[in-house]
């Protein structure tokens, strides 16, 4: 079984400080907004759109209204897009100052997502990038496999 401890859900903000993160970038907290935080926050792994939209109460918005909600809330930093190579962008709730860099490792059978913590060194990094005339490189690394339920 995978052990859930390792999702990196727990010690999301309160759905308030979420909204007030909303008030000082001069956004309003709308009702769909609010209801988007709330399902992100609960999750304990990144969201595709058509998921998010399906945790909504019905009536509470269009997926449209879904989508330029994710939008704004990339483009202020509030979440984070990760693709896992399905051709579906997937979402996931940052914290307040966090970057977003992590890793996962997703199971290609039941897609069970879990966070890596561990990561590369600057100096690999840095090495790699030296050694094929790169600058200033990021990189987003997953790991895909079985995991323990589906094997």
């Amino acid at each position: 079984m995978p052990m859930k401890s390792q999702l990196h859900r727990s010690g999301h903000a309160a759905l308030p400080e979420l909204a007030e993160r909303l008030r000082r970038k001069s956004r309003k907290i709308t009702g769909p907004r609010q209801a988007i935080l709330e399902i992100l926050r609960r999750q304990a792994h990144p969201m595709s759109i058509r998921e998010i939209f399906g945790g909504l109460s019905r009536g509470n918005c269009n997926l449209v209204t879904v989508y330029r909600a994710m939008h704004l809330l990339e483009k202020m930093g509030m979440v984070k897009r990760f693709h896992f190579g399905d051709g579906t962008a997937r979402f996931e709730l940052l914290k307040e100052g966090d970057d977003g860099h992590h890793h996962h490792l997703v199971c290609t059978s039941c897609a069970e997502v879990v966070e890596i913590e561990e990561c590369f060194t600057r100096e690999l990094q840095d090495q790699i990038a030296a050694r094929n005339g790169f600058k200033a490189v990021t990189h987003k690394l997953e790991f895909f496999g079985i995991c323990p339920e589906c094997q």
